[in-house]
């Protein structure tokens, strides 16, 4: 008979993922469900122009991106959701949040897919996103967003979120700008919004 022994996983925690809604989009956990949406997503060589998609995606990849946001949640307490557009109930991208390691910070992610674009989903994503994480860490002074120089819609998104340019740094093996909002800058906005 051979025994196993368990031992307990480190720093991995058991999270509960909640879901978010907004006006028109839920910010739901990632499941088995979304790789067909994801996978068709990221095939579209326009879509993946700024974010690194110079092959064709396949399932597999889909499926370990995927398990790499789900893990982030266990590693964290923080991660990115599936977007769905409440009217259609069709999976429109994914937006959240990212903290690894040596990271500029906790980043505000997002990726919305072609058919999508125009319609400020990205923002409004993110927005509920930085909410969330704003309430849940007091202690987080600030979510910073990393973003290819040429990107400009997803630095467009970056800015109507009231992040600005903090500097450039080298990640991942490319220049990035990172923007950043200090939790007293989005207290303030978000104070705006409520009495505009």
């Amino acid at each position: 008979m051979v025994r196993v022994a368990r031992a307990p996983c480190g720093n991995v925690r058991s999270v509960t993922i909640p879901t978010l809604t907004t006006n028109r989009l839920i910010l739901r956990p990632i499941h088995n469900d979304d790789v067909s949406a994801y996978l068709s997503i990221w095939s579209d060589p326009e879509f993946t122009r700024y974010i690194g998609g110079s092959s064709t995606p396949s399932r597999d990849g889909i499926w370990h991106a995927m398990a790499g946001n789900i893990g982030c949640w266990a590693l964290t307490g923080v991660g990115p959701w599936t977007v769905i557009e409440q009217v259609t109930d069709d999976v429109v991208g994914r937006a959240g949040l990212w903290d690894e390691p040596d990271w500029p910070g906790v980043e505000a992610v997002w990726f919305i897919g072609r058919r999508w674009w125009g319609r400020g989903y990205a923002t409004e994503a993110a927005t509920a996103a930085i909410n969330w994480v704003f309430d849940i860490r007091p202690e987080l002074g600030q979510v910073v967003s990393t973003i290819a120089p040429a990107n400009t819609p997803s630095i467009r998104v970056a800015e109507r979120l009231g992040m600005t340019l903090a500097r450039t740094e080298f990640l991942h093996g490319s220049d990035h700008h990172v923007y950043a909002i200090s939790r007293d800058e989005w207290v303030a906005r978000r104070s705006q919004d409520r009495t505009a």
